[in-house]
């Protein structure tokens, strides 16, 4: 039994092209905004260590480490892999990388308000998305696969 004439599936087929087509677009951009993000909290941690490692000490709650690696580790976090996912280079180990930042941030709050969170679940959809599907066409991962995909073909 056909559920869908041949007609219908071509209209069905050119509509899911035409609005597939912005995909490597909006992914770069959602890329872009996410990375944004972190690299701002970062080089505020960076602009006045003192209160990063006091509010490691007091106020952020991260489990099992030290406050002092910790600020460290999300330092480096937020200022490397913001740089390696906007260039969508390693894109999904720097976008599993800044999800894992993400969560220990919303777990080692005591309470975070509703507006936070829904923003921390926001950052979290659009780095899940590179982490499954990768960073598209618009990015170093792209081309550099593309790279060694025509180099094996050469040999």
């Amino acid at each position: 039994m056909k559920i869908l004439s041949p007609t219908s599936h071509q209209f069905l087929h050119g509509i899911s092209s035409v609005l597939s087509a912005p995909q490597p677009l909006i992914t770069l951009l959602g890329r872009l905004y996410v990375a944004w993000v972190f690299w701002a909290s970062g080089l505020t941690k960076i602009n006045d260590f003192e209160s990063t490692l006091f509010l490691f000490e007091y106020e952020y709650q991260v489990p099992l480490l030290p406050f002092t690696l910790a600020a460290y580790l999300a330092t480096f976090a937020e200022i490397v892999f913001p740089i390696m996912l906007s260039v969508g280079f390693a894109s999904r180990i720097s976008a599993l990388t800044l999800s894992v930042v993400n969560v220990v941030a919303v777990i080692s709050l005591e309470e975070i308000a509703p507006a936070a969170f829904n923003q921390h679940l926001l950052w979290g959809v659009i780095l899940l998305h590179v982490v499954v599907w990768g960073a598209d066409r618009f990015s170093l991962d792209h081309w550099l696969k593309l790279g060694v995909s025509a180099s094996t073909q050469s040999l």
